[in-house]
């Protein structure tokens, strides 16, 4: 079953996430978790492929989408307490074992996660655009973007926003910048849209520039992994995936050439790349 998905709010760890689940619980669990500003919903083209023969697991992070927002946001908006959340959320679902893939934040997640106490949980690591190392030009670029939040009259100026800033993500068909739009969107009190996270949480990516860098985590990680890179990505850098391929689960590195940061993995191209990934993987 791959058709429509379903949305669960779960409580966990004194919050409401947000997860949309695609396909039979019954099945293989994976788990497709997104970048910074970005929601769960990103993911439909590629969770409904997958759906096929997984149970497909897409959360919206704490503060954004229709996820509940921090109440302690210096201890909440960090990649260490995500991948407490993470493991929780699979507590949640009775998980055992599940796949990852884990675009930009999403992806230092994962590594966490595999490199913590819940690592042998994790069947395959997918690493979408991301390293231990996030280089302080690239963050300084995030947070000019998604510091300050837009706002917009029509949800078509939005949607021609979304297109010109998310550019990066490379080829994608039309219905996901549609969909981007209208799932990353929300009415504030005067009428106009803005942009659906809390904002506070960029301000802790500066504030926590320390777990930008996670090279110790990385070499520790047993999980078989997969890397992913945009050729024109500034955050996961032609060196910093050359040491990712060397050291740690020494991962084998696909590259999309039309992409910056982060390929966005919606067209069935990717989705067939990533189910031969997640089979390669599990056997390894």
């Amino acid at each position: 079953m791959n058709g429509a998905p379903r949305s669960d709010f779960v409580p966990v760890m004194g919050h409401e996430i947000h997860v949309t689940c695609w396909g039979d619980a019954s099945a293989p669990a994976v788990v497709l978790w997104h970048g910074l500003a970005r929601t769960g919903r990103d993911f439909d083209e590629l969770a409904r492929e997958l759906a096929t023969d997984h149970f497909v697991l897409c959360p919206d992070t704490l503060g954004r989408g229709l996820s509940s927002w921090a109440t302690d946001p210096a201890a909440h908006y960090r990649p260490s307490y995500y991948a407490r959340l993470a493991v929780a959320l699979l507590d949640h679902y009775g998980i055992d074992r599940a796949a990852w893939l884990g675009t930009s934040m999403g992806g230092q997640i994962g590594m966490r996660v595999a490199a913590g106490p819940a690592g042998d949980r994790l069947t395959a690591l997918v690493i979408n655009d991301i390293g231990p190392e996030v280089p302080r030009a690239a963050i300084e670029r995030i947070v000019t973007y998604a510091s300050a939040l837009p706002d917009f009259d029509s949800f078509a100026k939005a949607e021609t926003w979304f297109r010109q800033v998310y550019q990066p993500f490379g080829p994608a068909p039309d219905s996901f910048w549609t969909r981007m739009a209208e799932t990353s969107l929300r009415r504030r009190g005067d009428g106009r849209l803005t942009l659906h996270y809390d904002p506070v949480m960029v301000e802790m990516l500066e504030a926590n520039a320390e777990e930008q860098t996670a090279w110790d985590l990385y070499e520790t990680i047993t999980t078989p992994t997969a890397l992913l890179r945009g050729a024109q990505s500034d955050l996961l850098t032609a060196e910093i995936a050359a040491r990712m391929v060397r050291s740690g689960p020494k991962p084998a590195l696909t590259e999309f050439p039309a992409c910056g940061h982060a390929p966005s993995m919606a067209s069935p191209a990717d989705a067939g790349l990533v189910a031969g990934l997640l089979r390669t993987l599990a056997k390894a």
